[in-house]
C-alpha cells in the first residue's frame, strides 16, 4: 500500500494542471485565511472600543435617578473569537448587539448581512467557503478517474499480479488524494496557530474538531466519489453523478430538511410572540401605572412588611419595589415565551443534526460551526447570559432607588456617581467545548456512520471485481 501511495504521488506531481492547482488552492487558502484573521481582528477591536465607551459613560455619568439609568439601559457585545476567521456561523445574519435595559428584552442587531446588500446576498469570502465548496469539488475532479484510468491502462491487472488486492489498491489511491486535503487543511490551522498568542486547552480542542471534521468529510467525499467509479466503471457516469450527490448534499437537502425541521417545530412569528407576551404581560403589575390594583395589592403587603400606616412613613421608597415587581413579572412572561422559543430552536436543530445520517455536509456544517463558536447553540448561550445581566442590571438600579436612601415621592432624588461606577462589567465567556460537546454526538456519529458504510460498500464491491 505504501508503494501505490507513493506512486500516486510522483504521479501528482509529475501532472502540470495538479502542480497548478495544489499551488492556487494553497495561496488562496493561506491569502483567505491571513486576511481572515485581520478582519475578525478589526471586528473585536470596534468592539473593545464600543464596550469601553459605553463603560466609560456609567464611570462618567453624574448623580442621577437610578430608574432613569435603567431606562437608559447599556449594551452587551456578543465577543468574535479568534476562531471566527475560520467559520463566521449565523454571526453575519443573527447580530452580535444587544441593548440592555429596564422593562424590556430586546433582539440581537447590527448584523453584517442587514448592513450590506452584498453580504445579505452572497456571504463573504470565508475559509469555510473554501473547505465546504471549493475544494470538495477540487477533490472531486481528481477522484473520479483514478480506478478507471488505472482499469483502462491496464495497470489494474499488473498491481493485482505483484500480490496487491484491489480494495488495498483503492484506499491507497484514496489516502493518496487525502492526504493532500490533510495538507490544505493543515496550512489553515497552522496560520491559526500564529494568531494565538497563547493556545488555551479549549482553543486547541475546537481547532482539532475543526480539524477532524473536515478531514473526516474529505474522506467520504473522495470514497464516495472512488466507490461510485467502482459500480458504473465510466469517467463521465461516476463524475456527473458524483456532482449531481454534491448538489444535493449542498445546495438542496439543507434548504429542504430546512423546511421539514421547521415544519415539525413550528416558530410563532414575531407578531404572535409579541401579541401573546402582551396580553401576559397585562395581567402583572405595572410600575408605570398609578392606578394599577396589583400596585395597591403590593403597596398594602410593603406596609404590613414595616408595619406603617401610609406610604410617606416608609424608611425606603416604595417606587423602586413597584419598579423591581413589574421587572420581575416581565422576567417571568419572558421565560415563558422565550423558553419555549428557545427549546423550539434546539429541537429544530436537533432535527437537522439527525438528516446528517443522509447528508453528511449538514454534519460537516454543524461542527465546523461548533468548534468555530458559531452555531445556535453558542447563540443561545449568549443571549442567555446577556438577560441574566440585564437582570442583575435593573435590579440592582431599581434596589438603589429603593433602599439607597430615597423615600416615596421623592422623585429628585440621585444616586452618585460612585454608585454608577460600582455596577459590574458584562465579560460574557465562551463556553468550553467540552461542556457543550455531548451536543455535537449526533454530528459524529454521523459521519462515522457514513465513513464506516463507505468503507465497508467498497469492500465488499472490490472482492466481486476480482470474482
Amino acid at each position: 500500500m505504501i508503494n501505490i501511495f507513493y506512486n500516486e504521488w510522483v504521479g501528482f506531481l509529475r501532472n502540470k494542471l495538479f502542480i497548478f492547482f495544489a499551488i492556487f488552492f494553497s495561496l488562496l487558502l493561506i491569502i483567505v485565511t491571513f486576511f481572515g484573521i485581520i478582519q475578525n481582528k478589526k471586528q473585536i477591536k470596534s468592539q473593545t472600543d464600543a464596550h469601553n465607551h459605553i463603560r466609560q459613560q456609567w464611570d462618567t455619568m453624574d448623580s442621577s435617578n437610578p430608574h432613569s439609568a435603567a431606562h437608559f439601559g447599556t449594551y452587551a457585545f456578543k465577543p468574535n473569537s479568534l476562531l471566527n476567521s475560520l467559520d463566521e456561523g449565523i454571526n453575519s445574519v443573527t447580530g452580535v448587539v444587544l441593548r440592555l435595559e429596564g422593562h424590556k428584552q430586546n433582539e440581537v442587531a447590527f448584523s453584517e448581512s442587514s448592513q450590506s446588500l452584498i453580504i445579505s446576498k452572497f456571504g463573504k469570502f470565508k475559509v469555510s467557503l473554501l473547505f465546504q465548496f471549493i475544494i470538495p469539488l477540487f477533490l472531486i475532479f481528481l477522484a473520479f478517474n483514478i480506478y478507471t484510468s488505472e482499469l483502462s491502462t491496464g495497470r489494474l491487472k499488473l498491481l493485482i499480479i505483484q500480490g496487491n488486492s484491489l480494495s488495498k489498491i483503492v484506499f491507497a489511491k484514496i489516502l493518496s488524494l487525502l492526504s493532500l486535503a490533510t495538507i490544505l487543511l493543515f496550512l489553515s490551522i497552522l496560520i491559526q496557530f500564529f494568531n494565538f498568542k497563547q493556545l488555551a486547552i479549549d482553543q486547541l480542542l475546537r481547532l482539532s474538531v475543526f480539524f477532524f471534521s473536515y478531514l473526516a468529510y474529505y474522506f467520504i467525499i473522495i470514497s464516495f466519489t472512488v466507490l461510485l467509479s467502482l459500480m458504473f466503471k465510466n469517467n463521465t457516469s461516476a463524475l456527473s453523478f458524483t456532482i449531481i450527490t454534491w448538489l444535493l448534499w449542498t445546495i438542496f437537502l439543507p434548504k429542504t430538511i430546512g423546511n421539514f425541521t421547521e415544519n415539525m417545530s413550528p416558530l410563532s412569528s414575531r407578531f404572535e410572540l409579541k401579541e401573546k407576551m402582551n396580553q401576559d404581560r397585562s395581567k402583572g403589575i405595572d410600575g408605570h401605572n398609578p392606578f394599577d390594583e396589583r400596585k395597591e395589592i403590593l403597596e398594602k403587603e410593603v406596609l404590613t412588611e414595616y408595619n406603617v400606616d401610609s406610604l410617606s412613613q416608609l424608611p425606603i421608597n416604595f417606587a423602586g419595589i413597584l419598579m423591581q415587581a413589574d421587572e420581575e413579572f416581565g422576567n417571568e412572561v419572558w421565560d415563558k415565551h422565550y423558553g419555549e422559543l428557545y427549546k423550539n430552536l434546539e429541537t429544530q436543530k436537533r432535527y437537522y443534526q439527525f438528516s446528517g445520517f443522509l447528508n453528511p455536509f449538514a454534519s460537516l456544517q454543524s461542527l465546523s460551526m461548533g468548534s468555530c463558536g458559531t452555531d445556535l447553540f453558542h447563540h443561545l448561550d449568549f443571549l442567555n447570559e446577556a438577560e441574566l445581566y440585564r437582570r442583575y442590571f435593573v435590579k440592582t438600579l431599581n434596589d438603589e432607588y429603593a433602599f439607597g436612601g430615597s423615600k416615596t415621592g421623592d422623585r429628585g432624588w440621585k444616586a452618585s456617581n460612585d454608585f454608577f461606577r460600582s455596577i459590574k462589567n458584562f465579560n460574557y465567556q465562551e463556553a468550553s467545548f467540552m461542556s457543550i460537546a455531548y451536543k455535537y454526538l449526533i454530528d459524529i456519529c454521523c459521519l462515522i456512520f457514513w465513513m464506516l458504510t463507505i468503507i465497508c460498500l467498497i469492500t465488499i464491491l472490490s472482492r466481486k471485481e476480482l470474482l
